[in-house]
């Protein structure tokens, strides 16, 4: 028996007489591939399918995962694949962990770490046994009072939540109930990747608690009006005129869920607890008040929004989004005065970073990390962007690297005299002095403005966008300040202008625009985010790089040097949001100053304290963010620039961490598991003309199934089908584009359609003939027999002359991709 029959006639029968009823198991299914037919969205094939053993301790409450069970083949040993069932275990938040050929089973136990000998499926766990068990070692009760939140169904069904999502919430619940039992501070802190749904999280995990019967008044935090107005929305879909939004002049008291900036608490320049050698622990015991402790230098101690208007524990439970930042930074005083709160950190940045740089901004990003530890603790639960890629609820990231001759040999301080610098802003030669003050490549365009690099560095991208099909794509562009941001609109609106005169086109307005800060960029969001008339380039320098959702973008632009990870991973997530409107499916990376070298290297943030830089100043620069406007800025003219493309890469998860791959080593990993799956090319075929069969080999391909289509985006190879691409890669066959594959089919198969009727080969060839323009789904379009062409061959009533209709497609897609 295979895994499917070994599950239904062995496994299913048993886990029944043990008590697993269907009220006990859910089947959840990730999202698969998702691709765009005729405009709208279609579901390639299903996802992966985790079969989820939970305790129900009534009909009325919700039932609580506590294990996953993975079936394998009757022939197969009951262990084997439980590396990759445990990884599964840990990502569902489930403790135990089962794998079973149907006869035998083995056990491995997240609490103890220990794996089980096999045993008898007739042996396997009653649900009682593994409640006992879990209440055992979480420290609480499941009928507990404290416990009452992870009992509480979800408002409204479980049908629009993802499995991690459900995971994410019970890992804080649980948490929480412990820390009750345990009398610890009430803490979580959840890391999940930008796009994965963090605000739902959190609007759901207050729902419940306030079902439950637990919420008193509830403070979310933010640090962006975007977040803010985000998250109020969301809010007030669940509890309607109970959320208000706090401004400066009205603290809201009247609501029981309020949101608000830490900007607009009069936080963000309170009185902070200073980072020492030694830096005070939180306190760890619930009801424990914080140590006082000397204030930074300039603070003096006095009232704010937040002090004035909200007295101590005021809030029962605070949510602090993108909380990415140091714990005991800006929003430690809304943290310290309400320590019997319940405290839940949201956070996009991954839990392990690790570079073999040593920047201040590294350091202030260990630190930053480090803090958030300290305070929180470890997170309870992470879904990082690789297992977001990799389940299909996140787009692809497809790298392209960019090679900048002066970026790699440098340039002279001869060179710079010889060629006349001025400052930028008076127009006055400079000495040699001053430009020795500002030598190093990174410092181009922050000190050293070099117009001849940004007119090729924006001439490569524009020419890269025109390649891809129009230059006229959602696209941001990290700048190294203001100033640059405005050089690098201004040229790539010339460009744009100059490109649709040469191509006879109407230039459409404000092709691209400044979004900064300082320009009031905000205003601009909303038609970056949904105008297709309008605002397809953004250049900027912060205001982008969190809290601001733009699901249609399709490219992320580095021409600024980075050197904070946690900085950058917040740029990247601006692009991993799917949207099946525009058929957005991955996102490509144009990589000018190796911003992805902070990809996938991994480390364990040190709890270290925070460090001086080399002048015995505080670490103040943030993510390469200089304050440089009262800064001299050189502007040199007259470099020769060149630009060459590095090697592709694309993002993916290689043993449980997402790095870049080459394309080369992802085909290769596509090639090794397709083969895996399917070892020769006569039963691929008969796989790929059923939709079912189709559609269950693509879903178990990496990256939830869309590998082919992302190596065929990257590779340039839209003209050719996935059969091709998978034939070509898996069997060695010759790839042929889906035109040549139609053009083959005729001439090949001549004989056999002289056999039938002349309308019903014209109707076959017809049907081709869609096949050539669509590919593989047109064939399994249910309106194929309605499109014109098809039609008037002879449509479904000239195939029904030779036969049934059905047959006779199955064995023309056969034909077609045996020619």
């Amino acid at each position: 028996m295979n895994e499917a029959e070994t599950r239904a006639k062995l496994i299913d029968p048993t886990l029944h007489q043990r008590g697993w009823t269907e009220d006990h198991i859910r089947r959840e299914e990730t999202a698969g591939s998702i691709v765009i037919i005729d405009d709208q969205p279609r579901k390639l094939g299903k996802g992966r399918v985790d079969y989820i053993l939970r305790l129900r301790l009534s009909e009325t409450t919700q039932p609580v995962a506590v294990a996953i069970i993975e079936a394998k083949a009757e022939y197969a040993p009951p262990n084997q694949g439980l590396e990759q069932v445990k990884r599964y275990g840990k990502l569902s938040n489930v403790p135990f962990v089962y794998s079973s050929n149907g006869h035998l089973f083995v056990e491995y136990d997240a609490f103890t770490g220990k794996t089980s000998k096999p045993k008898t499926l007739s042996q396997f766990p009653t649900p009682q046994d593994l409640q006992a068990r879990y209440e055992q070692h979480k420290g609480f009760k499941l009928d507990a009072e404290i416990a009452k939140p992870l009992l509480t169904p979800y408002r409204g069904g479980e049908a629009s939540r993802r499995y991690y999502q459900d995971a994410a919430i019970r890992a804080v619940f649980e948490k929480i109930a412990s820390c009750y039992e345990g009398n610890e501070a009430l803490r979580a802190l959840l890391s999940l990747a930008t796009g994965a749904g963090k605000t739902y999280i959190a609007t759901q995990i207050l729902c419940r608690i306030a079902d439950a019967g637990q919420l008193r008044r509830a403070l979310f935090i933010c640090d962006r009006t975007e977040l803010r107005d985000q998250a109020s929305a969301a809010l007030k879909g669940i509890f309607g005129d109970d959320v208000a939004v706090i401004s400066g002049k009205n603290p809201q008291k009247n609501a029981r869920i309020l949101v608000a900036t830490y900007q607009t608490l009069d936080v963000d320049d309170s009185p902070q607890p200073l980072i020492t050698d030694d830096p005070p622990q939180p306190p760890l015991i619930r009801g424990e008040k914080t140590k006082q402790v000397p204030l930074s230098k300039g603070d003096k101690g006095g009232s704010n929004f937040l002090v004035n208007n909200y007295p101590e524990n005021y809030f029962s439970h605070i949510i602090i989004d993108e909380c990415h930042r140091s714990a005991w930074g800006k929003w430690s005083l809304v943290l310290t005065r309400n320590p019997e709160a319940v405290q839940i950190g949201l956070t996009a940045t991954p839990r392990k970073l690790d570079t073999t740089e040593d920047t201040p901004e590294v350091r202030e990003d260990l630190q930053i990390t480090a803090d958030n530890v300290r305070y929180f603790g470890e997170p309870v639960y992470e879904y990082d962007i690789g297992q977001g890629i990799e389940d299909g609820y996140l787009a692809v990231c497809s790298i392209h690297p960019r090679n900048i001759n002066l970026d790699h040999t440098g340039i002279t301080i001869e060179e710079i005299l010889a060629r006349n610098p001025v400052d930028s802003i008076t127009g006055q030669p400079v000495t040699e002095e001053e430009i020795r003050e500002r030598y190093e490549c990174t410092s181009y365009e922050r000190r050293i403005e070099l117009p001849d690099r940004v007119l090729v560095m924006c001439k490569d991208l524009f020419s890269a966008l025109v390649q891809r099909g129009k230059p006229e794509q959602k696209t941001v562009i990290f700048c190294v300040s203001d100033k640059h941001a405005d050089e690098v609109a201004i040229t790539m609106n010339n460009i744009y202008v100059d490109w649709c005169g040469q191509n006879n086109r109407q230039p459409l307005p404000d092709y691209a625009f400044k979004c900064t800060a300082k320009s009031s960029g905000n205003d601009y969001l909303p038609d970056l985010k949904e105008s297709s008339r309008s605002h397809f380039i953004a250049t900027t320098v912060d205001l982008l790089t969190t809290g601001v959702d733009v699901p249609p973008l399709e490219n992320i632009v580095f021409f600024r040097y980075m050197r904070s990870p946690l900085t950058f991973y917040q740029m990247i997530g601006r692009g991993t949001r799917l949207h099946p409107p525009s058929g957005k499916l991955m996102f490509r990376v144009y990589d000018y100053t190796n911003a992805t070298r902070l990809f996938g290297v991994e480390f364990l943030t040190k709890l270290s304290p925070r460090k001086d830089d080399k002048t015995g100043n505080k670490v103040k620069e943030k993510g390469g963010s200089y304050n440089v406007e009262s800064q001299k800025i050189i502007t040199v003219e007259g470099f020769d620039v060149r630009i060459s493309a590095g090697q592709k890469s694309i993002l993916t998860m290689v043993n449980g961490e997402t790095i870049p791959v080459s394309v080369e080593e992802y085909r290769e990993r596509l090639g090794k598991r397709l083969i895996e799956e399917v070892s020769n090319i006569a039963l691929f075929r008969e796989i790929w003309i059923k939709p079912n069969t189709r559609n269950q080999l693509m879903s178990i391909l990496p990256d939830g199934g869309r590998s082919p289509l992302v190596l065929r985006a990257v590779s340039e190879l839209e003209d050719y089908d996935l059969f091709d691409i998978l034939g070509e890669l898996g069997y060695g066959i010759q790839l042929r584009t889906r035109k040549q594959r139609a053009e083959a089919f005729e001439y090949k198969q001549e004989k056999w359609l002289e056999m039938m009727p002349e309308a019903t080969g014209k109707t076959i060839k017809a049907i081709t003939a869609q096949f050539a323009q669509n590919g593989t789904e047109e064939l399994e379009n249910p309106k194929l027999f309605q499109l014109p062409m098809v039609k008037k061959a002879g449509g479904i009533g000239a195939l029904k002359e030779f036969g049934d209709p059905k047959e006779i497609l199955l064995e023309t897609k056969m034909r077609l991709f045996a020619a």
